[in-house]
């Protein structure tokens, strides 16, 4: 199954079409032979885009029937409210783009697990590798040696500049975030980090103090040493023009700036002087940044401020950390790390999510240097980090991007989709921004393009609701969770990106025919 998948990938498109037709009516009654995915389903008064075909049947689903799920999830899980939806979806299978709930319903995961699947769900490349690794060997710890984390480490080291080439592998983006401050501060021998508004770093006890989202915030005391300072947020906050970001889509905000200079980023750098001058220490320990926010819904900012940034840190004794978790891996289309599209170089990278795409790793990346200052004072030591299973899910990941050229995919399919979404901007009032790079997309939504003030909670709700019943996935984000994100896994085609952009117009058209009664 796994080389018939990756040979029908690479078909041509019309044969792609005829070959799957059989299996597609066989798994969704309503599309019909001869019918192109553009052609629509009447759904009461309004009609449904086509959904593009898949060429995978999922197993019947045998296992808990809903309502029991329900019962053990609210008897022996977390009680905090995490599932999407009004009636939370319980799915069965992936392949690639895809997802299937226990119904057998079929939808296009524009989510991929919170940035996570960056390769598609159960590629058989990475399946294949997995299975062989766990009829040899699981895990041994650190206190052995094995092959594949040797052969990872390689791999990975060749795709970061010099001098980022120490390794240390964990098990998720919170875990590194954790170290990465440790080693901050143990390199530095300062304890104060910044970071900025609306960053999200983990939900660790440690890492909770770098992340400046109201919902993870507590009110027990927790965070010392942390200090948040603005996020440069070119549409939301208070400087912004037309010129701003590193995007083939920039704010419905206008400026007078010559292309070659930002007055939105002077003024955003002149807040990042005030919270040095009077918020911490005169000698700090870093500072860490998501070159795109993900959390706070896909916020870009100003081209050049994480330059003029790093410098401000480094002349104050602190390191640079770039926090990578959700825009590594080629994501961003254009380069394979983020902190590339800045052009700049960080002391330390953190990574995860995407890195095993869903399996259960992370990686700090540092200088030599800092890796001795960390050893120092600290025998550190991970049981799970760098397992024999994880390393040869990770050599595979890496191996699928380069093969399939994932990457270019990112760029190519995702300015496709972010120009197309973009032009939702002049249907529809209530979307006041589209923004993003790649495969990360952020749509914005608002009350009008005038006041910026977001979309009401419920009114996103309901938009995301008519997405999720037409078959598509996407998620939420921003401080208001006024923010559609879209990073679907970097396998998808324009085919799926149009489908997608369809669907969210008919959603937007819907929630105004409701608005209008």
């Amino acid at each position: 199954m796994g080389e018939m998948t990756l040979v029908w990938r690479h078909l041509p498109r019309p044969l792609c079409l005829v070959t799957s037709t059989l299996r597609i009516l066989e798994m969704r009654p309503f599309l019909s032979l001869g019918a192109s995915w553009t052609s629509v389903t009447k759904l009461g008064l309004h009609t449904r885009p086509r959904m593009p075909p898949c060429d995978f049947t999922p197993e019947k689903y045998q296992s808990l029937g809903y309502n029991r799920v329900l019962e053990i999830h609210k008897e022996h899980l977390s009680p905090v409210v995490t599932a999407l939806f009004q009636k939370p979806l319980l799915l069965h299978q992936g392949h690639m783009e895809w997802l299937f709930d226990a119904e057998g319903n079929r939808y296009l995961d524009f989510f991929s697990g919170i940035v996570t699947v960056s390769v598609g769900h159960c590629h058989p490349t990475v399946n294949a590798a997995a299975q062989k690794q766990l009829g040899r060997l699981w895990h041994t710890s650190a206190v052995f040696f094995h092959a594949p984390i040797h052969e990872y480490a390689e791999k990975l080291a060749a795709l970061l500049p010099e001098p980022l080439k120490v390794i240390f592998l964990v098990n998720s983006g919170s875990e590194a975030n954790d170290l990465a401050m440790l080693m901050a501060r143990a390199h530095s021998n300062n304890i104060d980090i910044i970071s900025f508004r609306g960053a999200y770093h983990g939900c660790s006890p440690y890492t909770l103090g770098l992340t400046n989202v109201g919902t993870y915030k507590m009110e027990l005391p927790g965070g010392i040493g942390c200090q948040s300072t603005m996020c440069p947020d070119v549409f939301r906050g208070p400087w912004g023009g037309s010129h701003c970001r590193d995007s083939p889509v920039q704010t419905i905000r206008k400026c007078s700036c010559a292309p070659d200079c930002c007055q939105a980023k002077d003024q955003y750098i002149e807040q990042f002087k005030d919270t040095l001058s009077t918020s911490v220490a005169n000698s700090i320990a870093g500072f860490f940044a998501e070159p795109i926010q993900g959390v706070n819904g896909v916020v870009q900012y100003p081209k050049g401020f994480l330059k003029e940034a790093f410098e401000l840190v480094r002349a104050r004794g602190g390191v640079c950390i770039a926090d990578e978790v959700q825009t590594g891996f080629g994501r961003l289309g254009s380069h394979f790390w983020g902190f590339q599209t800045h052009d700049v170089l960080p002391d330390i990278v953190t990574m995860a999510k995407g890195i095993g795409n869903g399996f259960p790793m992370a990686a700090v990346v540092t200088t030599p240097e800092i890796a001795k200052s960390l050893a120092k004072c600290l025998q550190h030591f991970n049981t799970f980090g760098g397992s024999p299973l994880a390393c040869a899910v990770g050599s595979a990941v890496l191996e699928v991007i380069k093969e399939e050229n994932l990457q270019e995919n990112s760029q190519e399919v995702g300015t496709y989709m972010l120009l197309k979404f973009a032009k939702l901007q002049d249907e529809f009032e209530i979307v006041g921004d589209v923004r993003g790079k790649g495969l990360m997309i952020g749509i914005e939504m608002v009350q009008d393009k005038t006041s910026r003030q977001p979309l009401p909670r419920e009114e996103v709700n309901q938009i995301h609701e008519d997405c999720k019943n037409m078959g598509l996935l996407v998620g939420k984000g921003g401080i208001f969770a006024q923010t559609f994100r879209i990073a679907p896994p970097m396998c998808i085609t324009k085919l799926e990106a149009d489908f997608a952009v369809e669907v969210f117009r008919s959603a937007l058209t819907q929630h105004m025919e409701r608005r209008a009664k």
